[in-house]
């Protein structure tokens, strides 16, 4: 495994680098290290010659497991300027590059060990530009790569192919090929890690000894991250299979990209390969742009179609005049079209590689390449069982069906209050008295994806037996009960009937007596309340010393409880100086701390009430109430 990650000291020169290595055979590797650097002539803003001068010799330390091993010194063996690989003709303002590549090669003999061999070399310090980095001119960063440990394994590093890209273009697609080789044929897997910080400002280019040194991860500025190194719209990506980095940069900038590489053998990792290096993303006004949109959420992919083999392309070049399409269907020449957007039915399943050549044959041409996949018919749906009432479970049941590839992908959401990831999930409603709006995506292996929405209906389950009161003994009363269809009163004592909402009852003793009315609704809901019925003996009024009238709910409002009465003369609440503050006819009504809308003084009031009981008798009744807030 062989890892660069490189920081120039005062000036940026660094562009990126890779240190791989061979097995020669008798535990002897040759090892190389590549540094690819900013060689611009530094009144444009290239590197700083004494820096590009400094890279040369190269400190390398290896260390057996974490103890140091060996140090070398190593001088460079070649030296020369990579071609730009850029077409100017295609650049309304081309910038001036020039990028330099420093190779070390070095042959090491590590004799069998159990232990791993780490070769490591650190330096500082990096661009002062980087944008997606905490202090980029005081970081470091390391260079180091492992040799597997087991006796007998003569391994041999990935080697990445292509060399780092000079020029990004900024709100342009990009497609760049970070791929490895590997001489063992084992099987590569690719992803975004962190770059990583070695040395400092005052030791830029430290002689490693002693133990192995912790390397640790450079400071992000977010919301940039190792997975996220430069954003953009769609943000960088790179396909674990190919190696493949895809994206369109949004941001103008430098930004220190870390791709890993893990090399498995027999199923089993034993080695990764990384490489960091910096992407350069600038406004270089691309005349002719050829653009073919990503609509999936996989890599590089324009849609994934699974209700038909028809597409329809949408087409978001600029710059062009002609345009021909290849929609990618193997031995066949009339899968073309020179329309701008043109719609093709494929004669099969499978994917295809969809090309768009803009201005071709022109001095100024481009082209990009999608994927397509074809993979009718793909349909999500689902059904459900149980009661749909507060507080019961409701059992989903997936019925999506997919013609190519078993569904293996479920995300049920309800109404936003929880969602699930099961194939079938058992879900209770907590609120009540709305519409749910569900909702279901499924999918398959081939990237497949589609939604179902439904409604569900909770009701409101409202059953209610009656405020309590106060009655007179052997004084007929008759319940009130509300909110169902079906209705069953408990106790069944001194009821007529207690299968009807509105038993009567006489109770011919005193005492306090409660009922609990349970009740069906139409649609199959349950529910139920009590109810407290106090018996008294003779007609009576009585009221609470205190009340709060403060708008929480409870207590707000001072009223009087009165049984035996069958009227009410008046009710009349009086301040502290005798001002009426209150009045009212009726046993229902009461007083809420107000007098002409506005809350009175929080102290003590006195009350009166006259009524007439069942007799035709006349009795006033007064006292005090507290106001407290």
């Amino acid at each position: 495994m062989c890892v660069l990650l490189f920081v120039q000291m005062k000036a940026s020169h660094i562009v990126g680098g890779s240190l791989t290595y061979i097995c020669l055979g008798n535990d002897t590797y040759e090892f190389t290290l590549s540094l690819y650097r900013d060689c611009l002539d530094p009144k444009l803003g290239g590197g700083n010659p004494q820096a590009l001068q400094s890279d040369d010799p190269a400190y390398i330390s290896i260390y057996r497991g974490n103890s140091f091993y060996s140090f070398d010194s190593i001088f460079y063996n070649t030296n020369f300027t990579i071609p730009t690989n850029f077409s100017n003709d295609c650049i309304n303002n081309p910038p001036a590059t020039c990028l330099n590549r420093l190779e070390f090669k070095f042959i090491k003999t590590l004799p069998p060990s159990n232990q791993n061999y780490t070769i490591i070399t650190q330096r500082c310090c990096r661009n002062q530009t980087i944008n997606n980095i905490m202090n980029p001119g005081t970081t470091g960063a390391s260079y180091y790569c492992v040799v597997p440990g087991n006796v007998g394994m003569c391994n041999n590093s990935a080697v990445f192919k292509n060399y780092p890209p000079q020029i990004i273009c900024i709100n342009n697609p990009f497609i760049y090929d970070h791929s490895a080789n590997d001489p063992d044929g084992d099987s590569l897997v690719y992803y975004f890690c962190d770059a990583q910080k070695g040395a400092d400002a005052n030791d830029p280019k430290p002689i490693l000894h002693g133990n192995i040194p912790s390397i640790q991860s450079v400071n992000y500025i977010a919301p940039y991250n190792s997975s996220n190194p430069l954003g953009g719209n769609p943000i960088l990506k790179i396909d674990p299979q190919t190696g493949i980095i895809t994206g369109t940069p949004n941001m103008q900038g430098r930004f220190v990209v870390n791709v890993c590489c893990d090399e498995y053998r027999s199923g089993q990792l034993i080695n990764t390969s990384k490489r960091e290096f910096q992407f350069v993303v600038t406004n270089c006004s691309k005349a002719v742009v050829a653009n073919i949109p990503q609509f999936s959420e996989e890599a590089n992919t324009y849609i994934v179609n699974c209700k038909s083999n028809t597409v329809t392309f949408k087409n978001q070049s600029t710059g062009g005049f002609d345009y021909h399409w290849d929609f990618g269907v193997n031995n066949i020449s009339s899968d073309t079209s020179n329309l701008f957007e043109p719609t093709y039915t494929y004669p099969d399943t499978g994917t295809y590689i969809v090309r768009l050549f803009v201005n071709r044959g022109s001095t100024c041409p481009d082209s990009i390449s999608r994927i397509v996949k074809i993979y009718p018919d793909f349909k999500t749906d689902f059904s459900y069982q149980g009661k749909l009432c507060p507080g019961e479970e409701i059992h989903f049941a997936d019925l999506s069906t997919s013609t190519y590839g078993n569904v293996n992908f479920w995300q049920w959401n309800f109404d936003n209050e929880g969602t699930s990831s099961l194939q079938n999930p058992t879900y209770t409603f907590s609120n009540i008295g709305k519409d749910y709006i569900i909702s279901l995506i499924t999918g398959n292996k081939y990237g497949c994806r589609d939604t179902l929405t439904n409604t569900l209906s909770i009701p409101k389950v409202n059953i209610f037996a009656g405020n309590d009161t106060v009655i007179i003994v052997n004084t007929p009363f008759q319940f009130n009960g509300q909110g169902a269809s079906q209705y069953l009163w408990t106790p069944p004592t001194y009821l007529d009937n207690n299968m009807v909402p509105d038993p009567n009852a006489i109770f011919p003793t005193v005492g306090i007596y409660k009922y609990t009315l349970d009740g069906v609704t139409a649609n199959g809901c349950i529910g139920s309340d009590d109810i407290n019925i106090t018996v008294a003996d003779g007609p009576y009024i009585i009221a609470p010393n205190a009340f709060t009238p403060n708008g929480d709910g409870v207590n707000d409002v001072f009223r009087i409880i009165a049984a035996g009465y069958k009227e009410l003369k008046e009710f009349i609440v009086f301040s502290r100086w005798g001002a009426e503050v209150f009045k009212s006819k009726d046993f229902r009504q009461g007083w809420d701390g107000t007098y002409l809308n506005k809350p009175c003084e929080i102290g003590t009031y006195f009350w009166i009430a006259r009524a007439v009981d069942i007799n035709n008798k006349e009795q006033m009744v007064n006292g005090d109430i507290n106001l407290i807030r």
